[in-house]
């Protein structure tokens, strides 16, 4: 690992934030409210909780009460790893989507139960210290007077709402004048408030088990949905621990499998044998290497990576120093290739990094999935629901395969780095596929070349596509494109219009004496601490 660098070489307009309690997130009336619990006398965990919740009213285009999410949290002693992904309903076995080509993305048939809500009441309950009803108060606040829409979200929520017109309730609660609101107007919705007032006082009950729940499987069964009032009140998040990896003297975690973290910790595993730190992180040799290791990542979560229940696999098979080995020698220096899975041997999102004075620190991600995710918003609530039953598999006898009550395979992905015993790094990068792989590239820039954060989530990204293709930032320098090519990389270049692609980073890094934070200009959010 390099010394830290604290230049700004990609030409940002944001600082790298200093500060002994920080938050950070996509969103900046969202990082203002975990602000305001941290000012409050509440630790990283509050901070977190209240800044995500905010975002279910402020930036709906990415998460949504009827989200999912995870975390991981250094307590001041431990790691602890939260698995609140929501499992199927019991009655979807693979026959109910006989017929279909994949999963479908929109409706109740997309839903599985809910997650978020579970994560709030057991982070704040174990891990928080004020009480559960204050962490809402900015976000009721929000619903019920309403919020100055912020200009990145209201460019995307006009761009994706057209998907969705069609859905139950959606033109209702986000298209209320037959349009999308514009930048800087201001936007409410009343019965959000509400339904976070009851979340609030029932500590999470009304949700699972009350007057939301009745609401929500109300019309599940007007619409064709197969969710129970069984499925809700029977749901349980899982405290799942973390997977690691270590490199250039680091520990990176990742929440275990349904969660796609592996990717990265795979990746970053076959890195490892290779020498990259020898060269610059903007060198075409850097990132031929990343992207290739990226591509054997994915080639094994992709097959392997299922409900915990269901794994065909130990997923620490595949973090094995001499299964790595043998994957890395898959991979030449000189030319691009393309990756089957291994053989090991048995053995539309947001995202909050807190930290406080304590030396708590908190990862935590929260998502619809695709934007607005199923396009569902239950009558009378402003509960809009996420579609990740996409990511079941319709494929016979595939880990991943649709089954009753199961977790499917899973984008969101909070990111933690450990020193030794001592937390290093509370990060994340909110974007679908681009996660596991943002993930890698803020590793290596930070841990490997010693940027900043604020710098690593400025440089030019990358992504990889399918086959050889992968996708580059037209901030990407000329003359690494062509190297890229130049080893067979199939290189699009974005001209702007997959501006959303390539995710929205926000990282938190411990130092001697404090903090340093970064947000990524992709985004309308920033750092912000005291």
């Amino acid at each position: 690992m390099r010394v830290m660098d604290y230049s700004l070489p990609y030409g940002s307009q944001r600082p790298v934030v200093c500060a002994s309690n920080m938050v950070a997130t996509s969103q900046p009336l969202a990082a203002q409210a975990g602000l305001q619990m941290l000012y409050a006398g509440g630790n990283a965990v509050d901070a977190a909780l209240a800044a995500a919740i905010a975002t279910t009213v402020v930036e709906p285009t990415g998460s949504g009460v009827g989200g999912d999410a995870f975390a991981i949290v250094w307590d001041g002693s431990q790691l602890h790893g939260l698995n609140a992904s929501g499992h199927s309903p019991a009655a979807w076995n693979p026959q109910v989507f006989a017929g279909y080509q994949r999963m479908p993305g929109r409706g109740w048939q997309s839903v599985t139960v809910p997650g978020a809500v579970a994560s709030w009441q057991a982070l704040s309950q174990c891990l928080g210290r004020l009480p559960f009803e204050r962490l809402f108060e900015p976000a009721i606040r929000y619903a019920c007077d309403g919020f100055l829409v912020s200009p990145v979200i209201s460019k995307l929520w006009a761009t994706i709402a057209p998907k969705y017109e069609a859905q139950p309730g959606f033109r209702q609660y986000f298209m209320p004048e037959g349009r999308t609101p514009g930048a800087a107007e201001r936007f409410a919705n009343p019965d959000l408030a509400r339904t976070l007032q009851l979340i609030a006082a029932s500590g999470g009950e009304a949700f699972y088990r009350g007057e939301l729940a009745d609401a929500l499987i109300r019309h599940s069964s007007e619409h064709g949905g197969l969710m129970t009032h069984e499925d809700l009140a029977e749901y349980q998040p899982l405290w799942c621990g973390t997977l690691s990896q270590d490199i250039a003297g680091v520990s990176v975690h990742e929440i275990p499998p349904n969660a796609q973290g592996l990717a990265t910790l795979i990746a970053l595993g076959v890195l490892t044998h290779f020498d990259i730190g020898r060269y610059e992180p903007d060198s075409v040799e850097a990132i031929h290497l990343c992207i290739e290791a990226m591509k054997i990542g994915f080639a094994d979560t992709e097959a392997y990576v299922s409900d915990p229940a269901s794994l065909s696999i130990d997923p620490q098979s595949l973090l094995d120093r001499n299964y790595l080995r043998s994957r890395a020698e898959e991979i030449s220096i000189d030319r691009a290739g393309e990756f089957a899975a291994g053989a090991p041997k048995q053995g539309g999102t947001i995202y909050v990094a807190a930290a406080d004075a304590s030396g708590m620190m908190v990862s935590f991600i929260q998502s619809n999935y695709e934007g607005f995710g199923s396009g569902v918003v239950v009558p009378g609530t402003g509960i809009s629901l996420q579609n990740r039953g996409m990511g079941f598999s319709l494929k016979q006898g595939h880990p991943n395969e649709v089954g009753p009550r199961k977790r499917p395979f899973h984008t969101i992905i909070p990111g933690f780095a450990m020193k030794g015993s001592e937390p290093l790094m509370a990060f994340g990068v909110m974007g679908g596929p681009m996660q596991a792989q943002g993930h890698l590239q803020m590793v290596v820039r930070t841990q490997l070349f010693g940027q900043n954060p604020q710098a690593a989530s400025d440089a030019p990204r990358w992504q990889v596509k399918q086959g050889k293709q992968v996708m580059v930032e037209q901030t990407m320098p000329p003359a690494v494109v062509e190297g890229l090519r130049a080893k067979g990389h199939d290189i699009i270049a974005d001209q702007g219009e997959a501006a959303f692609s390539f995710g929205g980073a926000q990282i938190i890094q411990r130092t001697e004496h404090g903090y340093l934070a970064g947000s990524d200009h992709r985004k309308d959010g920033f750092a912000i601490g005291f």
